[in-house]
């Protein structure tokens, strides 16, 4: 006689969320969340309590109130009767430059170095080994403030160029000086021939990959490129009446005047971290390099390739791999080091905001608050960036 088997579930007993694997793991997330939400509660009720205690509220009032102090550097108008929100977003902004021109720069000085550090010359391997090896084994603050004193000291005064033919382009030791665009009447004319130029070529450029892959010849990318750029817009140009003028700086007193300012303590604090940066990129390159199989490359040698052909189209686009994941975190470090800005004197987010701001006004915990919320959505901004297009580089294997 055959005894059928219960099909009945056990009735839920309290020692199952720790014993049953059914229910445990939930259970230790509930427990590590209640914690945690706990361990906040006291935080902010702590802080209250402190904030009472000194007689100050939690208010954002504070940002719409007078700054009364200058920033040096800055790229939109402001003056020191200006808000304290308008010196937090010049400080922003600010930040968001050196992190834009460090990045590009830094990527070119660590893809440069990786591919110099495994050429066949010696003297440039060795070159290279020393200067990867010296940038990151010192401390970034120090060669800010080194880069800073060369400039400093180096770099001629604008004195110097008194009774002298100054060119468009003027380096003096408190920065460069480049010209200004002015825009007049026909400028969006132009500007507009200018971006459908550009879309003219990304169109020609696509035709001619399609037309490489379909038949193996290469079109002349170079001419039909800069034809396309160069011939509309000039006739443009010229029919328009020269819309668009330069005005390039004169010396005048002790200074020059007129033109784009890149002040001293931008041009340190760009070269410094570019330069430091670079050098952990060109581990990465070189990393990225070598995970690839020598076959690929004796392949494109087999081919005719020669080698800077063969690391152009074949070595670097299947290294991209191993390269994007680790160069996100290096202009991640690349942004938040920036926020070492104010040793040089340039007055980034860390500078107007979690500095002067936060001593003449006392809200330490709003702008600190204020300062990482800022930082967080730019590093998840860039981070993001980076994974979409670690994705369009990843490998599709079959």
């Amino acid at each position: 006689m055959t005894v059928a088997a219960s099909t009945e579930t056990p009735a839920f007993r309290i020692e199952m969320l720790w014993r049953d694997e059914r229910y445990r793991s939930g259970f230790i997330q509930a427990i590590t969340m209640m914690i945690l939400m706990l361990a906040v509660a006291w935080l902010v009720n702590n802080a209250v309590e402190n904030l009472a205690a000194l007689g100050k509220t939690f208010d954002f009032g504070f940002l719409w109130q007078p700054a009364n102090y200058d920033i040096n550097q800055r790229l939109i108008d402001y003056t020191s009767r200006s808000t304290n929100a308008r010196a937090a977003l010049v400080g922003i902004l600010n930040t968001l430059l050196i992190a834009v021109m460090g990045c590009v720069t830094a990527t070119v000085i660590g893809i440069l170095a990786g591919v110099a550090r495994l050429s066949k010359n010696w003297l440039v391997a060795k070159l290279m080994t020393l200067y990867v090896e010296t940038f990151r084994n010192i401390p970034v603050l120090i060669w800010i403030l080194l880069t800073a004193a060369i400039v400093n000291t180096a770099l001629p005064a604008p004195a110097t160029y008194r009774g002298l033919e100054t060119g468009p382009v003027v380096v003096t030791n408190r920065g460069i000086y480049i010209p200004t665009p002015n825009f007049g009447d026909g400028s969006l004319v132009l500007l507009i021939i200018f971006a459908l130029s550009v879309a003219a070529i990304l169109m020609v450029r696509a035709w001619a990959n399609r037309r490489q892959e379909a038949t193996g010849e290469q079109t002349p990318m170079l001419w039909i490129g800069l034809g396309l750029l160069v011939v509309p817009s000039l006739i443009g140009y010229i029919l328009l009446g020269a819309p668009i003028t330069l005005t390039y700086p004169e010396l005048k007193g002790f200074n020059f005047q007129g033109g784009i300012q890149l002040r001293d303590s931008l041009i340190a604090l760009w070269v410094a971290l570019s330069l430091y940066t670079g050098a952990f990129i060109a581990e990465i390159v070189r990393a990225g390099i070598l995970s690839v199989s020598h076959g690929q490359s004796e392949a494109a040698y087999a081919l005719g390739l020669r080698p800077n052909r063969a690391m152009n189209l074949v070595i670097l686009p299947q290294a991209l791999r191993v390269i994007v994941p680790p160069l996100i975190s290096q202009f991640l470090n690349l942004t938040k080091n920036s926020s070492l800005a104010i040793a040089v004197g340039y007055m980034d987010a860390t500078g107007t905001l979690g500095g002067i701001t936060l001593n003449q006004t006392g809200r330490e915990m709003e702008c600190i608050l204020l300062l990482m919320g800022f930082y967080l959505i730019v590093s998840l901004l860039i981070s993001a960036v980076m994974n979409l297009y670690n994705e369009r580089v990843r490998l599709v294997e079959r």
